[in-house]
This record gives C-alpha cells, sequence and structure tokens, in this order.
C-alpha cells in the first residue's frame, strides 16, 4: 500500500496521489469495498471537480448526481447506502478530493 499525506480529516494532501488503488485505499479505512455503483459516483465527483474546482457540498452533490444519473440515484438514501454517514464529505475522501466546503 502506498503512504498517503492525509490532513487532519483523512482527505488528501497532494490530490495528485489519488489513482484507483488509494481510492481503494481510503475507502477499506471506512469499512467500504469499491463496487461498480461506488465508481460511477465516484468518477463523477471528480469530473465535477474538474469543471467546478471544488467538491460540492450535500445538496449540489444530490442535485448534480440526480441530473447525470437520474433521480433513482441522485437521492439521499441511495448516496447514503453507498457512502454512509455524510456522503459528500465519504465520496470526496474516496475520491482523492478536498473536503466540500460547508460541510460539518
Amino acid at each position: 500500500m502506498k503512504d498517503l499525506k492525509l490532513d487532519k480529516d483523512g482527505y488528501l494532501v497532494n490530490l495528485s496521489d489519488w489513482s484507483p488503488e488509494v481510492a481503494h485505499q481510503l475507502a477499506a479505512e471506512d469499512d467500504l469495498v469499491l463496487r461498480d455503483d461506488h465508481w460511477e459516483v465516484l468518477n463523477l465527483l471528480r469530473e465535477y471537480y474538474q469543471k467546478f474546482e471544488h467538491a460540492p457540498s450535500q445538496r449540489p452533490f444530490v442535485k448534480y448526481v440526480a441530473n447525470q444519473l437520474g433521480k433513482d440515484k441522485g437521492n439521499s438514501i441511495y448516496l447514503m447506502k453507498l457512502f454512509p454517514g455524510s456522503p459528500a464529505k465519504l465520496a470526496a475522501r474516496i475520491a482523492g478530493l478536498p473536503r466540500p466546503t460547508n460541510c460539518f
């Protein structure tokens, strides 16, 4: 496993350190095994970051997923099942993005 530099909240210090292997390592720290449905959301989140240069907080995250993948996946219940607790924060962390603003 790669020795990663993380900030106090567990987010990558160097976003360029991210890779799919790193995502699996970060997910394992939260007892998650990444499946295709996780990757669909993680890849979408990385695209969002490329486009808007920030990780979305919960509401914009849910709305963006709904716009891109449909309402069945763009809802809080679905996203909570994939990324328990705070989906926007956990997904951003695993996707190698900075902590979303306005997320406690």
